[in-house]
């Protein structure tokens, strides 16, 4: 029986997080034996905030770095970056012209940027058309599912909306792919503010530990990520958000249940609790960042499996943007 097909990517702007190692790359790795896997490095949707050019080339191999880091196999799954692939752009544009402006305006991302950013430097049309292209990037492979974060299922919908808007105009054409959700761990919450997701764009960098800090750093932000009133450590979301977040990246981590968690913490301190949580993000971080030194060192071999996974990447995308410039009655 063939494999179903998976597709999902992480965007090449600021620093790789345990965050998005938990609700991402992690789950990317552990799929790619059981679906055929296309994962890439969005520059492109970096872009729609203004990059530093060497600070993009750096960071878009940076996340290829760390994706090969944490093991994901190029010889099990396919990747790429997505600008690489022309075929996103263009399948992006003709969806543009069968989205609604309505649509995009009630995203809850572009309404979200619009506030933090329009004041500082205005909107640009590429935040706005971000998930046009999002939606590109998920049907030119006609997956079958897609790994997505909770923030991530509002645009999973509108891929959804329009890949039956084309196929009802046009004739079967994409595949509806459903939304691959962890149970656990999809909304990592950040370490300084419990009510906030764990983003590598905060400002504040205490806010999350990336995936390549040094020890010392990460003892650091652990010690002082923020906890709730009382001593429990018990997990309850709703009354102890942020010792529940802690709880959660302990467990993940670890492989550890919350219950055995809260068994083996019963009785103890906070400060008992975060020592060891920073002990075992050290001890599961240091594998990850011994590989990234050794894959970033070999520049010339990264690029060469960037270049065969757009190789193969291509060749599907390519295929299915021949179908599509035919339905729709382009030359």
């Amino acid at each position: 029986m063939e494999k179903q097909t998976a597709v999902s990517g992480i965007q090449a702007s600021g620093k790789l997080h345990i965050g998005n190692y938990i609700g991402a790359i992690k789950q990317f790795v552990e799929l790619q034996d059981k679906y055929k896997m296309f994962a890439f490095v969005a520059d492109l949707h970096a872009i729609t905030v203004p990059q530093d050019p060497q600070e993009l080339r750096k960071n878009t191999l940076d996340a290829a770095a760390i994706y090969l880091a944490c093991e994901l196999d190029p010889k099990k799954a396919t990747l790429f970056i997505q600008s690489h692939i022309q075929e996103h752009v263009e399948l992006g544009w003709i969806l543009n012209t069968m989205t609604p402006l309505g649509e995009l305006e009630r995203m809850t991302q572009f309404k979200e940027k619009k506030e933090s950013q329009g004041q500082k430097q205005g909107v640009h049309a590429g935040l706005l058309n971000y998930p046009t292209l999002m939606a590109a990037d998920i049907l030119i492979y006609r997956p079958d599912t897609v790994p997505v974060g909770e923030d991530q299922l509002q645009h999973l919908e509108l891929t959804r909306t329009l890949a039956r808007k084309f196929n009802s105009r046009f004739g079967e054409t994409f595949k509806e792919p459903r939304a691959l959700l962890k149970k656990e761990g999809a909304k990592i919450m950040g370490l300084d503010d419990p009510s906030k997701k764990m983003s590598k764009s905060s400002l504040n960098p205490n806010n999350y530990i990336e995936l390549l800090d040094q020890e010392a750093e990460i003892r650091r932000k652990i010690q002082i990520a923020v906890t709730d009133s009382g001593k429990e450590i018990k997990f309850n979301p709703e009354e102890k958000p942020a010792v529940s977040n802690l709880l959660t990246i302990f467990s993940l981590m670890s492989g550890k249940e919350i219950k055995t968690l809260e068994k083996e913490y019963g009785g103890k301190n906070y400060a008992e609790f975060k020592k060891d949580l920073g002990n075992l993000l050290i001890e599961k971080l240091t594998p990850i960042q011994i590989a990234y030194k050794k894959i970033i060192k070999d520049e010339k071999k990264l690029l060469k499996i960037l270049a065969d996974g757009a190789k193969s990447a291509r060749a599907i995308a390519q295929e299915t943007m021949k179908e599509v410039k035919t339905k729709i009655g382009l030359l």
